[in-house]
């Protein structure tokens, strides 16, 4: 599996590669100085990426709502549906 890269041209403007685009390269590859479409200088663009973020902790009428069973310990090994 390859990672992508974004790049943009240091100068200028191209109607090849409308001055920004995407590359899926190895991350051993020696990194890109030249637009393949244009040949003109890139650099390299710092992308945002996808990470999980913390929910506030579900309801049990949320819960509920989501198909789950909800269960209450009541005693050593036993449980009550809520």
């Amino acid at each position: 599996m390859m990672p992508l890269y974004e790049y943009e041209l240091c100068d200028g403007d191209c109607k090849v590669c409308g001055g920004r685009f995407t590359l899926r390269r190895p991350v051993t590859a020696k990194p890109l100085e030249k637009c393949p479409a244009c040949k003109k200088p890139v650099k390299k663009l710092i992308s945002s990426f996808n990470t999980p973020h913390y929910m506030k902790p579900v309801s049990i009428v949320d819960a509920k709502k989501a198909g789950f069973t909800v269960l209450k310990k009541v005693g050593k090994g036993e449980y009550e549906r809520q």
